[in-house]
């Protein structure tokens, strides 16, 4: 009875495994620069990214995080890639941008106000530790 509980059990496991896969690729990409030609290098990975995992029929999941220097692409007023920000999230894509909340205030405190963000900007509390808490759950990293 057991040999053939264990038969069953190893055929179930090969049609299972046989199954195509439909995988949920989680993607986080990490922004710390100002520099206008990383910001675009970020964009460009990412709808690269999208189109490579929908084109094999795959759902992709992408963080763009920013922090430090690299907040500066989510600004509302001095983003050099708002107009593209924007065009992502209105075209549906699987993106969320992230903020660092830290960043943030040292940039209030530094201008005697707070800088106003582009409308896709989602506060996290520190973006570096956002990063570890995407790559703790399973979420890929890219730096570009």
């Amino acid at each position: 009875m057991v040999k053939g509980g264990l038969r069953l059990g190893l055929a179930l496991a090969a049609m299972v495994w046989a199954l195509p896969a439909m995988a949920n690729e989680k993607i986080a990409i990490q922004v710390n620069s100002a520099d206008p030609q990383v910001m675009n290098m970020a964009l460009n990975n990412a709808l690269n990214m999208i189109k490579y995992y929908k084109d094999k029929g795959e759902e992709v999941q992408i963080e763009m995080v920013t922090y430090g220097p690299g907040l500066n692409m989510l600004r509302a007023d001095t983003s050099p890639v708002k107009a593209r920000v924007e065009e992502m999230a209105m075209l549906g894509e699987p993106i969320h941008f992230r903020a660092c909340a830290n960043t943030l205030a040292a940039m209030t405190k530094k201008l005697g106000k707070e800088p106003p963000m582009v409308e896709e900007a989602e506060i996290v509390p520190s973006g570096a530790a956002y990063l570890v808490d995407l790559q703790r759950d399973g979420y890929a990293y890219l730096r570009p």
